[in-house]
């Protein structure tokens, strides 16, 4: 068996698993992280972030002495960016003095991108460009129970399609909705957002490879850019929405030529696991 240090953290209430291994020295792999981010039988969690030197990371080209955030959905798949990771990964190497701050550069899949830890607590994160779908009823979605909506496609460096609908709490997404699969061959995040008020929304969200989470960093990006579009007269940029997800909420600003997020960043708990040996 294997005995691994991990750290537990959240961003409005979405989860992670937190591996600190500089110098990639751990094996995992898709098996490691289904089972540690299993609820029952692991620590629990919606993803697992790992903490390595990015000089370790074959395509990364960037600067080798920065930290890496080799993010994992629950199942074990690779994804390119998580908004709320971010945060949750910019506190840890604070709070662990692996980094300096208020300010620092992290590498991720989608680019380098940088936290700023306020002083009211929060951390806000760069989340690079983000392109929305030219038409509003570019994909058809259909949720579990029968309810059919259109949604915008959205990139944040991850796949999203967005439906804008009247009521939120009846939804199903208990099993994820579906869409044409030539839309998003690789998976999609889909988001149902409900309008509260001018730069107001308020969303639930099915993730690629892990389900209906509490909340979903990119994706309230996504909501917040595809509500931008679908405004007869867009609002002038600089733009910033709030966006109230089922574990609180986050800020969302928009430039011409990127995202910032701001939300909370909360170190939970840390231990050691045992986990299985591989085969």
């Amino acid at each position: 068996m294997r005995h691994w240090s991990f750290t537990k953290g959240h961003g409005t209430e979405n989860d992670f698993v937190l591996l600190l291994d500089r110098e990639s020295m751990l094996h995992v792999g898709p098996a490691e992280v289904r089972y540690l981010c299993d609820r029952r039988a692991g620590v629990g969690g919606d993803g697992l972030l790992r903490a390595v030197a990015a000089r370790h990371i074959a395509e990364w080209d960037g600067d080798g002495s920065l930290w890496f955030m080799d993010y994992r959905n629950a199942d074990g798949s690779v994804a390119e960016m998580c908004g709320n990771g971010l945060r949750v990964f910019a506190r840890f190497l604070l709070d662990s003095n692996l980094a300096s701050g208020p300010t620092l550069d992290i590498a991720t899949r989608t680019g380098l991108q940088q936290a700023t830890a306020l002083r009211d607590g929060r951390i806000r994160v760069s989340m690079g460009p983000v392109t929305v779908g030219a038409d509003a009823a570019g994909v058809p979605v259909t949720t579990a129970d029968g309810q059919r909506f259109a949604a915008r496609p959205a990139d944040v460096g991850n796949p999203h399609a967005v439906s804008f609908v009247d009521e939120l709490d009846t939804l199903d997404l208990h099993l994820s909705p579906s869409f044409p699969a030539d839309a998003f061959p690789d998976g999609v995040n889909l988001e149902f957002v409900r309008r509260l008020g001018p730069e107001h929304l308020a969303m639930r969200v099915h993730e690629r490879g892990v389900g209906e989470t509490r909340s979903c960093g990119t994706g309230t990006v996504a909501a917040a850019a595809a509500a931008r579009a679908q405004s007869a007269e867009a609002d002038p940029l600089p733009v910033t929405y709030r966006v109230d997800v089922p574990g609180g909420s986050v800020e969302v600003e928009l430039t011409d030529d990127q995202a910032y997020l701001t939300g909370p960043a909360v170190l939970v708990a840390t231990g050691q696991v045992t986990v299985p040996e591989e085969g």
